[in-house]
């Protein structure tokens, strides 16, 4: 009889972007998935492929106590509903409700995606002062828990769950991202004309936002002929995001050009040069491995996650984290020498064949599935 596996995220987006591939290539090995989300605008597209889709009311962001436990309570109805033998929880949120809500469900396997430990670990608001000692009182009791596994994304945060969260290492799988279509985002040559740059993300201050404007600011105030892109939205659902205000300014200021949203960013690193990152931390930056695939040069921080996709001076450069100098002399170096930036854009398209192909990140996440 063909398993029931489950998906958990958050934003139906974010399962479109990142596990739908892994979802078919399930469903195609006979498992029977559903896909639990918040339904905004990609619904259609998830039940076009045969997905049962169930519209869960989560805040991602929110902490309300009686919401809260509305959505855990929704949560553990469905489960109870569909029965599934696999859950995979994705992204810290639903690893911490799904998690709970499987500690009453011992027969279902779980596995818990952590894709970076998210604003509670790497911001410093009150909220996530207050938060993040519960949050590491219960992933270790929903980490130890019977048929339970655990992936992550990079080397920093499996040492985390292994030596601070005390996990055993079998329990934990590290495997680095959710993969590149390498066929869709394949090499293509420089675009002529202008050397343009471009930062790809949520536009939080995390990602390292403020520091790309500051260094494109100081390129500008040194002359050099270029421009800069920032694609992407503010996410009002996170405590670190760029206000509207801020964005605003950033628009009429003109340093940056600013795209908003695209859905389709495989054109976008086409038409570009140069692929910035300079993130506090990541999990791995789905962005960065996109733009490699593309052939393109990268500038990121030397900092969990991003040192993952970038070797210093291989496939791009590597700068400290809130280092506005150090960030706008490595895009400098970048703009001014068309070799060294073809070269790093060959190893960087090297490096995604070898270790970050979609084929190479299922596979190994199906092998995971199958031993449930």
């Amino acid at each position: 009889m063909p398993k029931t596996l489950l998906y958990f995220v958050t934003e139906d987006w974010y399962f479109c972007s990142h596990r739908f591939a892994l979802a078919k290539a399930a469903q195609q090995q006979g498992f029977n998935v559903s896909v639990l989300t918040s339904v905004n605008q990609h619904g259609d597209i998830i039940r076009a492929a045969g997905f049962n889709l169930i519209e869960l009311n989560i805040d991602r962001g929110g902490i309300n106590p009686l919401r809260e436990l509305r959505t855990l309570y929704q949560i553990w109805r469905v489960y109870q509903q569909i029965k599934p033998d696999i859950v995979h929880h994705v992204a810290l949120k639903p690893v911490l409700y799904g998690g709970l809500v499987a500690l009453f469900c011992p027969a279902i396997h779980t596995v818990n995606l952590i894709a970076g430990l998210g604003a509670i670990f790497t911001t410093n608001s009150y909220k996530s002062r207050l938060l993040r000692p519960v949050v590491i009182l219960l992933l270790r009791k929903l980490f130890r828990r019977a048929n339970s596994h655990m992936i992550v994304q990079n080397r920093e945060d499996y040492n985390l769950l292994v030596n601070r969260l005390l996990l055993e290492p079998e329990q934990v799988s590290l495997i680095k991202g959710s993969g590149v279509d390498s066929d869709r985002f394949s090499p293509t040559p420089e675009p002529p004309g202008q050397i343009r740059m471009a930062l790809v993300s949520r536009l939080l201050w995390d990602k390292g936002v403020g520091e790309y404007v500051e260094a494109v600011k100081l390129l500008r105030q040194k002359g050099l002929d270029f421009t800069a892109l920032l694609v992407g939205e503010p996410d009002e659902k996170n405590p670190a995001t760029v206000s509207a205000e801020q964005y605003k300014t950033w628009q009429e200021e003109g340093a940056v050009k600013c795209l908003g949203f695209v859905e389709d960013i495989a054109p976008v690193w086409r038409d570009v040069h140069i692929a910035v990152l300079p993130s506090y931390r990541e999990g791995l930056p789905k962005s960065l491995l996109e733009a490699a695939a593309c052939g393109r040069a990268i500038v990121t921080t030397d900092t969990a996650g991003c040192n993952e996709v970038v070797h210093n001076g291989v496939n791009g450069l590597l700068v400290p984290v809130r280092d506005v100098r150090a960030l706008a002399d490595a895009l400098e170096k970048l703009i001014l020498n068309k070799p060294i930036r073809q070269a790093m854009g060959v190893a960087g398209r090297a490096m995604i064949e070898k270790e970050f192909s979609d084929r190479h990140i299922i596979a190994q996440t199906l092998r995971i599935y199958n031993t449930q």
